[in-house]
């Protein structure tokens, strides 16, 4: 995508209003509609200019020879990345929303979450996707460190359910440049099993990403880097299996009103995936394992950056929600990429933060 365009004041100034124009009305924009609609105080000619300037830099394209401009995926990525803010009144409105119409005192957790889907479609006019909790997070039962040969080991993990998986790495020299004595080697992976059993039995393998192995011990110190690459391939091995099988989809009749869902083939494509390919679109909402969830709180992919080509047109809005420190599921909103970003990324956000404040 290109993102590191420079830009001046007054070409960010275009592609805003631009951007919004084409929102609202999903019409190709021209220099005239900017100067009636948006109070940019220049001329038609200045704006003609801008806008051709955007044009060469990939951000805005003509559909038509004769027509106005539209933006490109590019030109979306810049506006959401440089020149907006999430709306915070669309935030207190759906909180409002969730308080007044939902219980979760006194609801199931999946009653919780069809009724927030459905207020969240509503809203954003746009389709929802949200994944059920993780009923069953795989838990670690026995963790074994053994000598393979001079210069590996290897690390054995059983979980609860009996399943096994290991991980092998190369040890570095010890600390004077020596090779490892084996027996004081085996000695010690022992002390060191012993010791990570102790921590990490009944903990969840989603868990393992948000440890501080720096507060284990100063004795272990030293196999900080092999503990971290272990754990961090094991956590990737089982990254598929950890992933939530049920998705819940609301709002699908709304966002088939849009002009971008006119065609019945594309319909048809969509409508098949939403229907019969589901586990390809949990992976993308619920990226656990891929990314530090309390960082990115939000996540846009926008029309090419999404890799299944049904939805190659949309953009796809998630976040995940947590129990605790641990991310449980995700809320996804679908919607062709004249979408209304500002309002949709606040709704996301503040669904997925009300189901983490239900499941605390």
């Amino acid at each position: 995508m290109t993102t590191h365009v420079n830009l001046t004041n007054r070409q960010q100034q275009v592609l805003w209003a631009t951007v919004r124009h084409y929102i609202a009305t999903a019409e190709p924009v021209g220099s005239e509609a900017l100067v009636k609609e948006y109070n940019l105080s220049v001329s038609s000619a200045t704006i003609r200019s801008a806008m051709g300037n955007l044009e060469k830099a990939g951000l805005l394209y003509q559909p038509h020879v004769s027509a106005g401009r539209v933006p490109s995926d590019s030109g979306y990525r810049i506006y959401v990345d440089r020149l907006i803010q999430p709306a915070t009144e669309v935030t207190i409105q759906i909180e409002q929303l969730f308080s007044d119409r939902l219980n979760w005192d006194k609801w199931s957790f999946e009653a919780l979450l069809k009724g927030a889907a459905q207020i969240l479609s509503t809203l954003s006019g746009y389709i929802v996707l949200m994944t059920m909790p993780l009923t069953h997070t795989t838990q670690l039962r026995h963790v074994q460190i053994v000598q393979v040969d001079a210069r590996r080991v290897m690390l054995i993990v059983v979980t609860d359910t009996y399943e096994t998986q290991s991980a092998m790495l190369d040890l570095p020299k010890a600390e004077d440049g020596s090779e490892w004595d084996a027996d004081l080697l085996d000695r010690e992976l022992q002390i060191l099993s012993n010791f990570l059993n102790d921590q990490l039995r009944g903990r969840s393998l989603a868990e393992l990403r948000v440890l501080d192995w720096s507060e284990l011990g100063r004795e272990f110190d030293r196999y900080s880097t092999i503990l971290t690459s272990l754990l961090k391939d094991l956590s990737q091995q089982f990254a598929q299996s950890s992933l939530p099988t049920q998705l819940l989809i609301s709002g699908v009749s709304e966002v088939l009103r849009q002009p971008e869902f006119s065609e019945l083939e594309q319909v048809k494509t969509l409508l098949h995936l939403l229907e019969a390919e589901q586990h390809q679109l949990v992976p993308l909402i619920f990226d656990q394992l891929g990314s530090d969830a309390s960082r990115r709180r939000v996540s846009i992919r926008i029309g090419s950056e999404n890799p299944l080509e049904p939805i190659r047109t949309c953009t796809l809005i998630s976040s995940t929600y947590h129990r605790g420190s641990v991310p449980v599921g995700s809320v996804g909103v679908l919607g062709p990429t004249r979408m209304l970003y500002e309002d949709t990324i606040a709704l996301v956000k503040a669904t997925a933060d009300y189901l983490s404040e239900a499941l605390s």
